[in-house]
């Protein structure tokens, strides 16, 4: 069944993408795909695993021959897809024990970039990666502690989605510090990765950190507030620094308002993975092994592994507090945005490069992943430019944990704004699809100008609605604002001159659910009502109106600009119109 032995000596005869040196993308490459089902939500599709992911009947290496196994039942996450119709074609290379994010650290070769070999394709789901990008299977499943499912993403030009923490089983995954693994999927769209997600995904009482999650149910929207770090690092590279630059303005452009975010906390905490007792969890998964065959591995996932002897309990609780307490601090920056944003990878080097200097380079790799897995969030990388040398760059947006669907929809909409063609293919996009679990239409935006204010005595009732605000405004130069005599709490009227000889009034456009629209609609009473308001900017939103005889010998406040500054101009008086 399999083509080829696993050993180094017989790479030679593996198969191998375009431009690629033979043999180094695949472990294994199967004469015949191994099929469960014909079919199911999958069927027909080709995928490959990394070859620390069992599958029945086929040795799993970890990268290191001396280690290999035969496995006797497939993971949990591959039968799930079996089941579905997919159709297993193979085992891919990787960093050994998924121990590094270059694809270099592999006694089976490095696996090169699909865009130009003499570069790395990132790891350590490297050779997973390699082969969705040249079109050798339809998706992959890799795995991902610091980074393995994005990195290799962004620097092949493929989607790398990471779940969140427990979604998808690792049983039957050789662990790198387990209580970090995530299963990650590998895909030429968002929306294949996401139909794949769809079937692995599962609570699995195997493994011993599975979760039951509910995942959010409506997408960010149309309009949404994405992190963007305070500190950049790009290690000098002008390209990747100005390929960024290019994707917030491509993210303002989808709707978009980027907010400014402490990165320290972010930072400290992809720290501690290699720098305190935390890397000890990488020599307890496969201690027994490393300690009567630390000989047989690879440098510099030997040295690393080992530093996790030097570490007693206490220091681990040490560390896991500190994790804690960081936690606590970056949990302060979702109270400001919905999503984070950040390059998947700060740079590129040559495979030459990361071999001179293989810790250092390959820490950089990592320097915007490695605290997502830490603090448990959800991430998902996509293509967004190919830079003039001919690289790609990608980039990640990154949620908390439940956000799976809501970041797998807005970056399906990123992906196709970019117009690139898929991985290192000539084939345009598809369109879009549905992403499942979200709502077709999930929120709607209404203006809102008086007693709903930000700080008014309404506003509660928009809260209470989990609506959030998106922004003050004002609307176009053609309204009158009148202060309504008699209604409790006071509250103004807008309406529309009939002259067209208005004035810019203040708005906040806030936006809600729609299954809780209706009921703050009938919360409204006569005079006032829901129209359609014209913005300053052209748009247009829902927002409220007041019958025009309502007006009739009320005040107009237009001169005032709004009615936070009306209220402003009366806060010393007992009482208003």
């Amino acid at each position: 069944m399999v083509r080829s032995a696993i050993s180094a000596d017989s790479l030679s005869a593996l198969p191998a993408g375009p431009g690629a040196p033979a043999g180094t993308a695949w472990i294994a490459m199967l004469d015949r795909p191994i099929g469960r089902s014909t079919n199911g939500a999958l069927a027909g599709l080709r995928f490959a695993v990394k070859d620390n992911i069992d599958v029945a009947g086929l040795p799993t290496t970890a990268g290191c021959p001396a280690f290999a196994y035969q496995a006797t039942q497939d993971a949990a996450v591959v039968h799930r897809l079996l089941a579905a119709g997919a159709q297993l074609v193979g085992k891919t290379n990787l960093d050994q024990f998924a121990c590094g994010l270059n694809g270099t650290r592999s006694p089976y070769g490095a696996v090169p970039n699909a865009f130009n070999p003499l570069y790395v394709s990132g790891g350590s789901s490297s050779g997973s990666a390699y082969v969705v990008a040249t079109g050798q299977v339809d998706f992959s499943l890799g795995t991902d502690t610091a980074g393995s499912g994005r990195v290799p993403a962004g620097l092949n030009n493929i989607v790398g989605l990471k779940p969140s923490r427990g979604l998808v089983s690792a049983h039957g995954v050789v662990p790198a510090a387990q209580s970090a693994d995530c299963v990650s999927i590998f895909a030429r769209t968002v929306a294949l990765a996401a139909r794949v997600l769809e079937v692995a995904m599962g609570h699995d009482a195997a493994d011993p950190y599975s979760r039951q999650l509910a995942l959010a149910g409506r997408s960010f929207g149309t309009s949404f507030r994405f992190g963007v770090p305070s500190v950049l690092a790009f290690f000098g590279d002008s390209l990747a620094q100005s390929a960024f630059g290019a994707a917030v303005t491509r993210l303002r452009e989808l709707g978009g308002v980027p907010v400014e975010v402490d990165y320290d906390p972010l930072a400290r905490a992809a720290a501690l993975l290699y720098e305190s007792a935390l890397v000890a969890e990488r020599y307890a998964a496969i201690r027994s092994f490393f300690d009567a065959h630390e000989s047989e591995i690879v440098e510099p996932v030997r040295s690393i592994i080992a530093k996790g002897r030097d570490y007693g309990a206490a220091d681990l609780f040490e560390a896991q507090t500190r994790l804690q307490a960081l936690r606590q601090r970056a949990s302060a920056m979702w109270t400001a945005i919905d999503v984070l944003l950040v390059p998947t990878a700060p740079t590129h080097y040559t495979i030459a490069q990361m071999r001179g200097d293989p810790v250092a380079l390959n820490r950089n790799l990592g320097v915007y992943t490695n605290f997502v897995n830490l603090l448990d969030y959800a991430a998902i990388a996509v293509p967004s430019a190919i830079r003039l040398d001919g690289l790609p760059f990608g980039i990640t947006l990154i949620g908390p944990c439940g956000s799976d669907w809501q970041l797998a929809e807005l970056g399906q909409r990123y992906h196709h704004a970019t117009g690139l063609a898929q991985g290192a293919t000539a084939e345009a996009l598809p369109p879009a699809q549905a992403i499942a679990g979200l709502a077709a239409a999930s929120n709607v935006k209404v203006a809102v100008v008086g007693a709903h204010l930000s700080g008014m005595p309404l506003n509660g009732q928009l809260a209470e609605r989990g609506a959030r605000l998106i922004g003050a405004t004002e609307t176009a130069p053609h309204y009158r604002l009148f202060a309504l005599p008699g209604t409790v709490p006071p509250k103004p009227g807008l309406l529309r001159a009939a002259d067209g000889a208005g004035a810019r009034i203040a708005v906040e456009v806030w936006e809600m659910p729609v299954e809780h629209y209706g009921s703050f609609v009938a919360l409204i009473q006569a005079p006032l009502g829901i129209g359609t308001l014209q913005l300053a900017d052209g748009s247009s939103v829902q927002g409220f109106l007041c019958e025009a005889q309502a007006t009739a010998g009320a005040q107009d406040i237009s001169n005032f600009g709004g009615w936070r500054s009306y209220i402003a101009s009366h806060a010393t008086d007992r009482a208003l119109p």
